[in-house]
């Protein structure tokens, strides 16, 4: 498929999801279903019965192999596990598709390296989706912290009942990866892409362990401002939720509320089919998520096993 999008005449771009699993129900397939600028062509999943079910939610079509669906698909969007992910979107910049990644990209930065690297061989736009920097009225508030200087310190932290000590695990429970990884990589991105955005890139890092799987981070950012992230999806589910306070010369700023999720993967399509249609990358592109992915390999190899 051509990573050309929309030339005069052709139909609009034709976005295939890849995966099955309580995100794509939830978030991916409505939002891909209810973009006006794009036509959701499809369904693919490790589990056949789970991409028949979802297609047929959505009157699209299942495809049983990955390639045939990037072979009729302009853009490609991911609710994957990471180490999925990451071979398949290089398989999918090499067809010529654009891709709305997931975070992160992978858990290692040599994966996550290698889906930079396909992208820009192949001359294809990529978009992570990082809620905080696409959700309203988060987004427009970074962008606004990110327009601000003499900032001193931040202190965030991301307290997710996923695996809660005392209740119902959540729909996200059973992914293993997130079993195995833990707060860090799983809601860790969330925290950098603003703390980054905001405070500059990641100069220095120390990462030390609490109870159950909470990663607290001490960071420099290449401002000189130092900023802490707490991270956990293990949290008593009366200690969860999520908080971001920046503080500086211009005074204390904290991160507002957000809820329409769908509506932010939204937007993340298109700023993704932008950054296709006028060849400029995209910020929150896999340059970014790799980065992140390195920060976040470098903090895991501090923590004892």
């Amino acid at each position: 498929m051509s990573s050309d999008l929309n030339p005069a005449g052709d139909p609009r771009p034709r976005v295939g999801l890849l995966g099955t699993g309580p995100w794509a129900h939830r978030t991916h397939a409505p939002a891909l279903a209810a973009h006006p600028g794009s036509d959701f062509a499809g369904v693919w999943g490790r589990r056949p019965e789970a991409a028949a079910e979802l297609a047929r939610a959505y009157d699209v079509k299942v495809y049983e192999d990955p390639d045939e669906l990037f072979a009729e698909c302009d853009a490609v969007a991911f609710a994957l596990p990471p180490d999925v992910q990451a071979p398949l979107a290089v398989r999918a910049a090499a067809a010529g598709c654009h891709l709305l990644l997931d975070k992160p990209v992978a858990t290692t930065a040599r994966d996550a390296r290698a889906v930079v690297d396909a992208a820009a061989r192949h001359g294809v736009a990529s978009v992570v989706f990082l809620t905080l920097r696409f959700a309203e009225p988060t987004a427009g508030w970074v962008a606004e912290q990110a327009g601000r200087s003499g900032w001193f310190t931040a202190a965030a932290h991301w307290l997710g009942a996923v695996f809660p000590p005392d209740g119902t695990p959540s729909a996200y429970a059973d992914s293993p990866w997130r079993k195995t990884k833990g707060g860090l990589w799983d809601v860790g991105p969330h925290a950098l892409s603003v703390l980054i955005a905001v405070l500059g890139d990641v100069t220095g890092i120390s990462a030390t362990r609490g109870p159950s799987d909470v990663v607290q981070l001490a960071l420099r950012h290449a401002s000189g401002a130092a900023s802490t992230a707490v991270l956990s999806l293990g949290a008593p589910r009366a200690a969860a939720g999520v908080g971001l306070e920046l503080r500086g010369t211009e005074g204390v700023y904290e991160l507002p509320g957000w809820s329409d999720v769908p509506g932010a993967y939204g937007r993340a399509l298109d700023a993704l089919l932008t950054a296709a249609r006028t060849g400029v990358p995209d910020p929150r592109g896999a340059e970014f998520g790799a980065r992140l992915t390195e920060i976040l390999a470098e903090a895991e190899a501090q923590l004892p096993g």
